[in-house]
């Protein structure tokens, strides 16, 4: 059982790898840390899976992460509005051109 989410993790840490890579939208590339962040919480309790019941500390320690994520999600999500704001587009070859 433990090898199957395992392997569903590493699935879903492939997918956000390619949204990182391969995307130009900054949202698309947020889903991607997103995907990524879900991916390493499914496996840090795949690991901790004893066969009837997940260890407490690696479920509180998925649950802070979680928590965190969200809030690093919501704060990648504001830059990139005011980003969008400043330059008219989500798209990050556009933010290479900017001046200080």
């Amino acid at each position: 059982m433990a090898e199957a989410f395992t392997a569903a993790a590493l699935a879903l840490f492939l997918v956000g790898m390619y949204c990182i890579i391969r995307k130009r939208n900054l949202i698309k590339i947020v889903v991607g840390i997103e995907i990524m962040t879900a991916a390493v919480n499914l496996n840090f309790i795949s690991m901790a899976w004893n066969g009837e019941v997940a260890d407490p500390l690696a479920a509180s320690i998925v649950l802070i992460s979680i928590a965190i994520a969200a809030a690093i999600a919501a704060f990648a999500l504001s830059l990139i509005i005011k980003a969008f704001k400043h330059t008219g587009s989500v798209d990050s070859r556009k933010l290479r051109r900017l001046r200080w």
